[in-house]
């Protein structure tokens, strides 16, 4: 509903709350991961990005996340590596 209404700071708050009540859930924490990349709080986006990845290095979703809060973040060297471990777990391999 917060992210319908495009409320993402509200929805981080609210998601604050879940993540700590169930810290080795994922879906909850990457949904705060998204609520903090929309409201521009990208240090706290990458650090419950990085999280998820530590714990599970093929989820996808989170890696291309990750890669998005860093290079939003000017940070394209770092972001490179994620992007392309996210595009290979989706099967986006380049046609030739």
């Amino acid at each position: 509903m917060f992210f319908d209404a495009k409320e993402y700071t509200t929805a981080a708050r609210v998601l604050v709350g879940l993540v700590e009540e169930a810290p080795d859930q994922t879906g909850p924490r990457l949904l705060l991961a998204r609520a903090y990349y929309h409201s521009a709080q990208l240090l706290r986006a990458e650090a419950e990005l990085r999280v998820i990845v530590e714990r599970d290095p093929v989820e996808h979703y989170a890696r291309l996340m990750l890669g998005r809060t860093l290079e939003r973040q000017g940070r394209h060297g770092e972001a490179g590596p994620h992007l392309r471990i996210a595009s290979a777990l989706a099967g986006d391999f380049p046609q030739e």
